[in-house]
């Protein structure tokens, strides 16, 4: 399982279909997405989940980044998600 960080300004929808097995958001803009799945094939399926336009940043993460302030439960999903907790 390979865990995405992804950005939206129009928002990430955690109930999108998609080639993921959950959707963890951060905040309006900003989610974890699990996925067994290439970037290109996550990428491609948030873009078509998206307005037309609407602009679209997906990276693979390595490791639990650093963060506060977001989603209640976020940090430990993601020690959960990279074995780290």
């Amino acid at each position: 399982m390979t865990v995405y960080l992804a950005y939206s300004a129009e928002g990430i929808d955690p109930l999108a279909d998609g080639p993921w097995e959950e959707i963890v958001p951060l905040d309006e803009s900003l989610a974890f997405v699990a996925s067994p799945h290439q970037r290109s094939a996550v990428y491609h399926a948030l873009k078509d989940a998206l307005p037309s336009g609407a602009a679209l940043f997906v990276a693979e993460l390595a490791e639990v980044p650093k963060f506060k302030g977001m989603e209640s439960g976020t940090l430990a999903w993601a020690r959960h998600a990279f074995g780290d907790g």
